[in-house]
């Protein structure tokens, strides 16, 4: 009661980062668990940066507005069918392989999208978002909660989805830092392909079924524990 009082009276903010450091703390505890959250916050940030960069980057090159928008819908609706997809993928290869493709097509992506001329290869950028956006971070969030325990799952997505929030921002100012030494956006989107190499080759190191025997028995633990009381 001592400490929930004392958060009481700590200021909201201050709160918040002690028990986000809390948490940390223990998912470090979940190696493998932690190393998967690694890799999803890096290559998800080149997924995200070309999310948003796609539009910008296709204006720089003269696409036309209503080739954007078409892309656009493309990406929505080859999405939908490819996130059932790639669950059948991972179900027959397993999740963590599944991921690389997913890795490994964006990888594609950033090098398909340095010698784009046309907007007929922005449209053939966009099926290949679509096919691999929506399930190459389903099947990540899915293999981060099999190494996580039942008990503290909430705890730890929260975490997860708080750190999400970050995808993004390290992308945009790389594109922009060798646009600013390059002059041109063609670098820029290159550029994005070593988020992917770097959040696969941490990817390397993830162990599911270790991961995922460290969390049953860290639930094993604590039902004992419970039992006990």
């Amino acid at each position: 009661m001592l400490e929930t009082d004392e958060r009481r009276g700590q200021n909201p903010m201050r709160a918040a980062l002690h028990r986000l450091t809390e948490t940390f703390h223990e998912l470090r505890g979940y190696k493998h668990a932690f190393l998967m959250l690694l890799a999803f916050l890096i290559y998800n940030d080149g997924i995200t940066t070309i999310q948003k960069m796609a539009a910008v980057y296709g204006t720089e090159l003269g696409i036309p507005d209503s080739a954007l928008i078409g892309a656009i819908l493309i990406v929505q609706f080859v999405g939908i069918p490819f996130s059932f997809l790639f669950g059948g993928l991972a179900g027959n290869i397993g999740t963590k392989p599944a991921i690389f493709v997913g890795i490994a097509v964006y990888a594609v992506i950033s090098i398909f999208g340095f010698f784009m001329q046309t907007a007929t290869h922005f449209y053939i950028l966009a099926m290949l978002v679509g096919m691999v956006q929506g399930g190459t971070q389903a099947l990540s969030r899915s293999l981060f909660a099999t190494m996580i325990p039942r008990h503290k799952s909430g705890e730890f997505f929260g975490f997860f989805s708080v750190f999400s929030k970050f995808a993004g921002i390290f992308g945009p100012l790389l594109w922009g830092w060798m646009i600013g030494l390059t002059g041109s956006g063609r670098y820029g989107i290159l550029s994005i392909i070593a988020f992917f190499f770097i959040g696969a080759g941490i990817l390397t190191l993830v162990n599911p079924v270790e991961g995922e025997r460290a969390a049953r028995a860290a639930d094993a633990d604590t039902r004992v524990a419970a039992g006990a009381a």
